[in-house]
């Protein structure tokens, strides 16, 4: 059993060029466009010219709400894509790319882990290929149009006070919440108050995810609401005359980004909105590329199920008119244990008893992601102080709730440790049995889908919101929004919003806070509880530790 760190056998793999990556898909090399010799993007003139092939399977990666004993979810969905792989199938991975805010804060990286990643990972982690610096710079472009056309005469009548877009920054910033801009006299424009959003919570990141190419992109762009006139009429994006300028900034952004996995099998990394505050899924680009080149696709959507495959399924599906075969649905016994009340430090104990106790927030995912009408497997994904009982009495568990659960080793052994779930998965798929379907019809009203989703995912008793929310969505539904899916801005820690209620609490309510209207990317934004959209650095940030060595290489991502 090795030790070494992810960044330590992420730095030993033995990497392929990326031609020949793209060539086991059947891409040509004169469409790839290379950064270098590990990563490359996708033409589009290839995208283009495979839409018409027969689409693979599509296999949803997705978890239970993740505790700080750490689930796995993104080193299971490499492992699985590396696992069909070894048993002779033709699969791809489609994972997100990694914000800079979180891998400087909290996290330290995301590529998975172990010996089940995506390489180069420092690259992943950091600048990558430059997508998240163009959609920071488009955005920011446009910000700076609106205060630039107030500023010489506001012919769109704008209502300095109902400005709503905020600009963005790739970075965990608190202190750039709420701000004033324009201080200084009458050269710099007129003060205001404003203030940043992080950059994967942007309108713009979750256009480039869902667009389907670059001219949907400009339409989608165009279709943005930037602020409101006095008599409370919408000024759209296009209406600055943004659009353009925007869509030739995010030109290339716009084309999906290859690497390859530890074992050289493809995996396309693109697009990267939040799972809490955005729809928390990979490109529709780089998914339905996949789907028409590989039989089998391996994507993820961000945090618990409860987010990440609800908004997957009602959202990312509903618009791109994908439907999976196959949910995996990741846990750990670690994190059965936190969630049946044990503390951290003492994890490494067996305990029977916990892990059982802990088992209803996996069984409530399970039935959640059934109300789909899509086959749920649990991935066990395995700790080495997991005992043999604790991993028998989580299967035990999941047999009852109707479906099964396999323990995978990935992280230790790679596709070689995860073969029976992707036999498993293979067959499933192969079944053609999912019926799914997204969990509200597009003509229910916008509240209506809010409680909806408080009250069938969460298991919530009700909605809070005042009369100004409620009013905000009746003005939408009459503007023509109310076709909209709705996107949830809650924490991930819990299905209340509460994110220190963990396991399967009920009788909790759901406070909406705030509303915002996406127009292009095309949802209804409803922030619950004290979720940020401009997260903070804790006391000790990763970048604290996170240097280069006396070799030149990077330390400190893990």
């Amino acid at each position: 059993m090795s030790h070494k760190s992810d960044i330590e056998i992420a730095r030993e793999a033995s990497k392929k060029p990326i031609q020949e990556i793209g060539a086991r898909l059947g891409i040509p090399s004169e469409h790839l466009l290379p950064y270098g010799h590990d990563k490359a993007k996708v033409g589009q003139a290839f995208i283009e010219s495979v839409r018409g092939n027969k689409s693979g399977k599509l296999i949803l990666v997705t978890a239970i709400n993740p505790t700080p004993a750490g689930e796995g979810k993104t080193t299971t969905t490499v492992g699985l894509g590396d696992g069909l792989n070894r048993i002779g199938k033709k699969a791809a991975i489609c994972i997100r790319e990694a914000s800079l805010g979180p891998n400087f804060g909290m996290k330290g990286g995301a590529a998975g882990g172990g010996y089940a990643q995506v390489v180069p990972m420092e690259d992943m982690n950091l600048h990558f290929t430059g997508d998240f610096h163009a959609i920071t710079s488009a955005h920011n472009l446009l910000s700076a149009m609106i205060d630039n056309h107030i500023y010489w005469g506001n012919e769109q009548d704008i209502d300095l006070r109902r400005v709503t877009c905020r600009r963005v920054l790739d970075m965990n910033d608190r202190a750039l919440r709420d701000i004033v801009t324009s201080l200084g006299g009458v050269a710099n424009g007129f003060p205001r108050q404003a203030g940043f959003d992080i950059t994967v919570a942007s309108e713009v990141m979750a256009i480039l995810c869902l667009a389907s190419d670059l001219a949907d992109l400009q339409r989608r762009l165009g279709d943005m609401i930037v602020a409101y006139r006095r008599d409370r009429s919408p000024v759209y994006c296009r209406d600055i005359k943004a659009d353009g300028a925007m869509t030739v900034l995010l030109k290339d952004a716009m084309q999906p980004n290859l690497v390859q996995t530890l074992e050289n099998n493809p995996a396309f990394v693109h697009g990267g909105p939040f799972a809490n505050i955005a729809h928390g899924c990979n490109s529709v680009t780089a998914t339905t590329t996949a789907l028409k080149i590989a039989d089998y696709v391996v994507t993820e959507a961000g945090f618990g199920a409860d987010l990440g495959a609800e908004k997957f399924m009602n959202i990312k599906c509903r618009k791109a008119g994908l439907a999976p075969s196959c949910v995996v649905l990741v846990a750990t016994v670690r994190a059965m244990k936190m969630n049946g009340g044990v503390a951290k430090a003492d994890l490494g104990t067996e305990n029977v008893d916990a892990v059982k106790a802990g088992c209803a927030n996996l069984g409530r995912h399970i039935e959640n992601v059934k109300s789909f009408g899509v086959p749920v497997v649990v991935a066990i994904n395995h700790f080495v102080t997991d005992t043999d009982a604790e991993v028998a009495a989580v299967q035990a568990y999941v047999a009852e709730q109707g479906s099964e659960a396999i323990l995978c080793k990935h992280w230790a052994h790679g596709g070689a440790g995860i073969e029976a779930l992707a036999t498993r998965v293979a067959e499933i798929a192969d079944r053609d049995e999912a019926q799914f379907a997204p969990l509200y019809p597009d003509e229910m009203g916008l509240f209506e889908k809010i409680e909806t989703i408080a009250k069938r995912i969460y298991r919530a008793d009700e909605v809070l919101a005042d009369d100004r929310i409620r009013n905000q969505l009746k003005e939408w539904e009459a503007a023509g929004y109310g076709n909209l899916p709705v996107c949830m801005a809650k924490t991930q820690y819990s299905f209340t919003t509460d994110p220190n209620r963990r396991g399967a609490p009920t009788g909790h309510s759901v406070p909406v806070r705030e509303v915002r209207l996406s127009a292009g990317a095309g949802f209804v934004v409803a922030i619950c509880g004290d979720i940020m959209t401009m997260p903070g650095l804790p006391r000790v940030p990763s970048a604290e530790a996170i240097r280069l060595n006396a070799e030149g290489q990077i330390e400190g991502l893990f």
